[in-house]
C-alpha cells in the first residue's frame, strides 16, 4: 500500500508491505540502492512481506520533489544521469539519514501491523551504507542491521564513515559484500571488522562470490545464486532478533 510518512524536512512518499494471514509482524525498513526506490525494490519488499515482515520501502530522495526514474543498466555509464545522482545523494548527509531513519522507523512502530519495540534494516548498495548510519544513530530501535554490496562503510579518511559510529550500534550487523568492488574493498573489511569487534558488535562481515548489484534483480551483475543467500541470511538474522 502506499504511505507518505512525516519527516523532518517534509514527506517521504513509501510503500507498506505487509505478510499474508493477519497482516502482522516485526517491521523491517529497506533502503533503495542509488536508483531509489521503484518496482524492483517493491517486489524486494514483497518476498520479505512474505517471509513475515512488515517491510517499507521510503523515497529516500523525496527533498529533490518529483524526479526521474534512473535507468540502472546505464546509470553508471551515463555522465549525465551520473551527475543527476550526484545531486540527489548529496542531500543524504548523515544528519539527514538519521533524522529521515528515526521518522520511518516511528512510523512503522506505530503501525498497528507492526510487532516489537525495535526494527530491522537492510539496504543495497548506498542503501547498505544507510543501513549502517542508521543503526549506529537509532541506538535499541535497530535490533538487525544488514547491508548488502554496500559501498563506504569503513573509509579511513571520511568523517562521515558508518564505522565511526560502531560504538554506538546496538543491534546484530550482517554485511554481504561483493567481489571486485572498489566502493567495499578488502581493507574496508578489515576496518569495519575491527571497529565492530572493538566496540562489542556482534556481527557478521563476509564476501559473496558476485558482484556489486548481486542481489537487486534490474541491476546488469544480478545473481540469482547470490540473491537466494541474501534472503537467507536476512531470515537467518531477522528470526534470531526480531520478535
Amino acid at each position: 500500500m502506499s504511505v507518505r510518512i512525516s519527516t523532518p524536512d517534509g514527506q517521504s512518499d513509501g510503500t507498506l508491505h505487509v505478510p499474508d494471514g493477519d497482516g502482522t509482524g516485526p517491521g523491517v525498513l529497506v533502503f533503495p540502492d542509488a536508483g531509489g526506490a521503484r518496482e524492483t525494490m517493491r517486489r524486494l519488499a514483497d518476498h520479505l512481506a512474505s517471509m513475515g515482515y512488515v517491510a517499507l520501502v521510503p523515497d529516500i530522495y523525496y527533498r529533490a520533489g518529483e524526479w526521474r526514474p534512473f535507468d540502472v543498466a546505464t546509470l553508471f555509464t551515463d555522465k549525465d544521469e551520473r551527475a543527476r545522482l550526484g545531486s540527489l545523494t548529496s542531500a543524504l548527509t548523515n544528519d539527514r539519514v538519521i533524522a529521515d531513519a528515526g521518522a520511518y522507523a516511528d512510523f512503522l512502530l506505530a503501525r498497528p501491523e507492526v510487532t516489537g519495540s525495535a526494527i530491522g534494516t537492510t539496504g543495497y548498495c548506498l542503501g547498505g551504507r544507510l543501513s549502517l548510519i542508521t543503526a549506529g544513530g537509532l541506538g535499541r530501535k535497530v535490533a538487525a542491521a544488514a547491508s548488502f554490496h554496500g559501498g563506504r562503510l569503513a573509509v579511513a579518511d571520511d568523517s562521515s564513515s558508518p564505522h565511526l559510529a560502531a560504538d554506538r550500534i546496538t543491534a546484530t550487523v550482517y554485511v554481504a559484500a561483493a567481489k571486485d568492488d572498489r566502493s567495499f574493498t578488502a581493507e574496508q573489511a578489515d576496518l569495519l571488522e575491527g571497529a565492530l569487534t572493538s566496540a562489542g558488535v556482534e556481527h557478521t562481515v563476509e564476501f559473496y562470490d558476485a558482484h556489486h548489484g548481486f542481489a537487486v534483480p534490474d541491476n546488469p551483475t544480478y545473481d540469482a545464486e547470490a540473491e537466494a543467500r541474501h534472503w537467507e541470511a536476512l531470515q537467518e538474522l531477522y528470526r534470531a532478533h526480531l520478535h
